[in-house]
């Protein structure tokens, strides 16, 4: 058995866990993998900021359920990283970051740049750990993959002593890792079935990881044989085709009140996949807790979330995936009683999702804008955004029609669209990727174009500028009507930006200039920004802050 430095045996345990694509801001405490990956074949992307290349490896773990593997320097590189690992826990999403780490015998003398990796992440990782010995590096890492994706999927962090990777060991390679599956019981698919038989008005809400393209196909099947209606969690989209006629919206910032209501009306709900934290369950009014009011069945990987906040009448310890597949066996009642109230709420999510109706103060209006790329993108586009109310114009209006084409923190992150983008374009080059942000969210990492620009991703960037934060200043307005304080922007020209770093940079000001402007940026085949300036009252699709503050006003009088 020939010997290895510790980076060349950590880049070969990648490649055996079937690895092919790392992003990273190079550090001088992991030059001994930076040299590995030199005759590795591994793509690498150079990012331009640690949390850029966090969200992008993060993206990945979305987008293909396996872990997203980042490098990032210690101490100010990991935390820079940081934001990355906060999204890919709250968002249950398979990532691993290897850290550089100072040398071992510099440890506790506040060497530069140290950490003490396990207690500064050790809350927001599912593992934080540091290997000391080279010959161990098959074994953490393999161990690393297994609890990245296991029950839950999150991150994982792990620290490299600079002088452990340089370190030469003789040891045998791990074997490929598999995500361990867990599947309902016989017995449980037995009860579900009498207690959707026994079911008045059902619907099903799918959310969390752990799907595929094929455990949603089967779900699908599933909702047309009971005729059941399915509405999706925050920002999990992608989970069901918003063009079948079984889904009925997602619950998220903004809801649609009648989709609220009838969750509330429901006597059974089959809760697949997701937690039902705060923001889908509209700040934990729908159900009670401990007890919902409702029979509740949850289905969830994860044993620990199973009665964590809702006492379900059917706890089932399975995966999404292997869940779709036992519903196979499943057998409607002979006489659904419940297909009008699918047809209601269906009704009620088309109406909610027509922008044609929608005016709003301005030139610009993004309701048409989004009318417009309903009709132009194509079914497998990928959709990328961080946080901020112009986000509700692509949940509201966007129908996602097929899986793996959302990219969205549901830790409300901001700054993650371009990179996310990013991360989706090199994965996927021959599909379209757009990246939906706000002013104040493109600048947290708009750096990352440049990334875009160095490895020629032609991603569309769609900048909706109100000169604001405008999720604070409408909370603002609610609670301090008119007293404006630190949520004012000046913006720069983010077309001339976009042809600063070498890429194609459109300026709309006007509803009718934006076709034309979307048209020539894909037609540049380089990456875009298209500026769009509307005015700052459009604070969502049916409010403005005039409205917002004149209410508030009034309360308090």
């Amino acid at each position: 058995m020939n010997a290895r430095t510790g980076g060349q045996i950590l880049v070969d345990q990648l490649l055996v866990h079937g690895v092919r694509h790392v992003f990273c801001v190079p550090g001088e405490s992991y030059l001994a993998v930076l040299d590995a990956l030199h005759d590795a074949s591994i793509d690498i992307t150079v990012c331009r900021q640690e949390g850029g290349a966090a969200m992008m490896a993060e993206a990945h773990g979305k987008l293909t359920g396996r872990p997203g593997i980042c490098f990032v320097t210690r101490g100010p590189g990991v935390t820079n990283a940081s934001p990355g690992i906060h999204i890919a826990k709250q968002d249950s999403t398979p990532l691993i970051v290897f850290v550089g780490q100072i040398e071992r015998g510099m440890r506790e003398r506040e060497a530069f740049q140290e950490l003490d990796y396990r207690a500064v992440f050790g809350s927001m990782a599912k593992w934080v750990t540091e290997i000391d010995d080279a010959a161990r590096i098959p074994e953490i890492v393999a161990r690393a993959f297994r609890v990245a994706t296991a029950g839950r999927p999150g991150p994982v962090v792990i620290a490299l002593p600079e002088d452990m990777l340089v370190e030469t060991a003789a040891v045998a390679d791990a074997l490929p890792y598999e995500p361990v599956e867990t599947h309902p019981a016989l017995a449980q698919m037995a009860e579900l079935q009498k207690l959707l038989w026994a079911a008045k008005a059902p619907l099903a809400i799918l959310g969390g990881t752990r799907w595929s393209e094929k455990a949603v196909e089967r779900f699908v099947r599933f909702a047309e044989r009971f005729d059941l209606p399915v509405a999706v969690s925050f920002r999990r989209q992608m989970l069901f085709p918003a063009d079948h006629p079984n889904y009925i919206g997602d619950i998220g910032f903004g809801a649609n009140p009648a989709l609220v209501a009838r969750i509330k009306a429901a006597d059974t709900v089959l809760l697949v996949g997701g937690r039902l934290s705060e923001v889908p369950s509209q700040s934990y009014s729908l159900f009670g807790i401990p007890e919902p009011g409702c029979t509740l069945v949850h289905v969830h990987p994860d044993s620990g979330e199973l009665g964590r906040v809702y006492r379900p009448a059917l706890a089932i310890n399975a995966s999404p995936s292997a869940f779709s597949a036992a519903l196979e066996g499943l057998q409607p009642p002979k006489a659904i009683g419940w297909g009008g109230n699918r047809e209601e709420a269906r009704a009620a999510y088309l109406a909610w999702s027509d922008p044609a109706p929608v005016r709003t103060p301005g030139t610009l209006q993004m309701g048409e804008v989004m009318a417009y790329l309903e009709e132009k993108l194509p079914a497998d586009a990928i959709m990328c955004n961080g946080a901020g109310n112009y986000a509700i114009w692509l949940h509201r209006f966007h129908r996602f029609r097929r899986f793996g084409t959302q990219l969205a923190p549901t830790s409300g992150s901001m700054g993650y669209g371009v990179p996310a983008a990013v991360g989706a374009k090199r994965l996927h080059p021959e599909r379209t990727v757009v990246a939906f942000a706000g002013d104040g969210c493109f600048l947290m990492n708009g750096q990352e174009f440049a990334t875009a620009v160095q490895y020629d991703l032609p991603i569309v960037v769609i900048v909706v500028d109100n000169g604001i934060y405008g999720t604070i200043r409408m909370h603002q307005e609610r609670e301090y009507p008119g007293r404006v304080s630190g949520t004012m922007l000046k913006n720069p020209d983010f077309a001339a930006y976009a042809r600063a770093f070498g890429g194609h940079g459109e300026r709309v000001e006007r509803t009718e200039e934006f076709a034309p402007a979307f048209e020539r940026a894909l037609a540049s085949g380089k990456p875009a920004i298209i500026h769009c300036l509307i005015d700052p009252e459009v604070i969502t699709p049916a409010t403005t802050l005039s409205a917002i503050r004149e209410k508030a006003l009034k309360a308090k009088q």
